[in-house]
């Protein structure tokens, strides 16, 4: 199933399948997606699409794709690195990223197109690797965009700082249910910016898989439904270029996976 969340003709949000982005309409879905659902009949007007979650929290691994860390002078990764996203950094479908005015001198912002992995509907806790996708509720496209200076150098070598500025996770535009999505590890992710093409790869250039990363992340620790993992960006990102390309307002971005979807957004600078 393809869900996703929105905002409908009389200003409430929703949930919804089948959605039909030229007419506009999607089904309606009854309940919450993360503790039980119905799928419906009932038609609603789609006025704007929303992030597919309201995230709990939003876990990130870095260095997770073998170019990407080769890239940037790194080394391969013995364990997944992990960073979170502050939740409010969560963006939606369409919606403006807007450039913090702290991000803006030096120019930093970046893009970084992931899988996105939704847990739920139980919480997850020392799952194995062969069980961890059993724990996945769905799937969607991310956008960990990333302030480069305040992740390298303004906090004190933490990235949390970085990527956690409001907006700075876009994610849609549907979630994916696991039966419908396949296997994780053969999707192929892109990047445009401004209609060029900066990321293509796969997931199979992962250096932990979708449930690896699962598994590892549950030892001795609890992931409640509504967590968002982001999985890793591949090679092509702007700081990872000669000479380096940060995006500044007006500048779009677009960032897609197959069998998931695109999402768009400008960057714009704050009023």
């Amino acid at each position: 199933m393809r869900i996703i969340r929105f905002i409908d003709e009389h200003d409430l949000t929703r949930y919804g399948h089948a959605y039909d982005a030229e007419a506009g309409t999607a089904l309606g879905i009854t309940g919450n997606v993360l503790c039980g659902f119905e799928a419906t009949d009932q038609q609603f007007s789609v006025r704007r699409l929303l992030c597919p979650v309201d995230p709990r929290a939003i876990l990130c691994i870095g260095l997770n794709y073998r170019a990407h860390a080769e890239e940037t002078g790194a080394a391969i990764p013995e364990r997944p690195v992990l960073f979170m996203k502050n939740p409010a950094a969560a963006n939606h479908p369409g919606a403006p990223i807007v450039m913090p005015p702290s991000c803006m001198d030096p120019m930093q912002v970046d893009w970084e197109v992931e899988l996105a992995v939704i847990i739920g509907p139980e919480p997850i806790k020392d799952v194995s690797v062969d069980a961890a996708l059993d724990g996945v509720l769905g799937y969607t496209v991310a956008n960990d965009v990333s302030a480069r200076w305040w992740q390298k150098k303004g906090s004190g070598g933490q990235w949390i700082r970085g990527k956690s500025f409001d907006g700075f996770c876009p994610m849609g535009p549907v979630m994916v249910t696991p039966d419908e999505l396949g296997d994780p590890q053969t999707l192929r992710l892109t990047t445009y910016v401004n209609g060029e093409l900066m990321q293509d790869s796969t997931t199979a250039d992962q250096i932990f898989s979708v449930a690896e990363l699962i598994s590892f992340l549950s030892q001795d620790t609890t992931l409640l439904p509504g967590t968002v993992l982001c999985t890793g960006t591949p090679s092509g990102v702007g700081a990872g270029r000669d000479p380096q390309v940060f995006l500044k307002p007006g500048d779009t971005v677009t960032v897609a996976i197959d069998r998931i979807g695109a999402i768009t957004n400008e960057i714009v600078a704050k009023q």
